[in-house]
């Protein structure tokens, strides 16, 4: 789940941010003195959102900025002058801030997040070396025995994986086994 951390000078201001984003169901919402304890903070979550002023008593917004974690993103709340020189790929509220402005903002970063975070959970991992020598071995005999190009042989194997439904590394091990049975 992914939280939100507000990190301002003044912690009785992120306390009160902190209250508004609560008040529209934004529960995992946290308020930190400094950036330094919004890093610590960062540390502990796998994904967020960081509410940040533009100077902090420790750091200004883009060192902060440039330490985000990767399915971190920022928030700046400051003056229009602030706002308009923004680096860029950092979202941005003008103070005083308009709370429905600001609520739709949060609401529309955390899906942004939320749609990054599934996307990533939906890239195949890496095979191993193991993994990737087993499907080479098998494309190599594949490619002896039966004269195939490798590309045939790596089709005829990812063919194989979906009709069984097993993954490419548990078919390239059934045909290594097949073949060397015969032998």
């Amino acid at each position: 789940m992914s939280s939100i951390i507000i990190v301002l000078p003044k912690i009785e201001d992120a306390k009160k941010i902190r209250k508004i984003l609560m008040q529209h169901g934004f529960d995992n919402t946290m308020a930190c003195p400094n950036g330094a304890a919004a890093l610590m903070e960062m540390n502990k979550q796998s994904a967020g959102l960081v509410i940040s002023g533009y100077k902090l008593s420790d750091m200004y917004y883009k060192e902060l900025a440039d330490m985000l974690p990767e399915f971190f993103d920022m928030l700046l709340i400051g003056s229009v002058n602030v706002v308009s020189s923004v680096q860029s790929g950092i979202m941005a509220v003008t103070m005083p801030l308009r709370i429905h402005e600001f609520v739709n903002t949060v609401e529309m970063q955390m899906m942004q997040i939320e749609r990054r975070l599934r996307k990533q959970k939906k890239k195949p991992k890496a095979r191993s070396e193991k993994e990737q020598n087993y499907i080479k071995n098998a494309k190599l005999l594949l490619m002896e025995r039966n004269h195939l190009t490798e590309e045939e042989a790596y089709r005829y194997i990812q063919k194989c994986s979906m009709d069984s439904s097993t993954s490419m590394v548990e078919t390239a091990q059934m045909i290594l086994t097949l073949i060397y049975d015969e032998i």
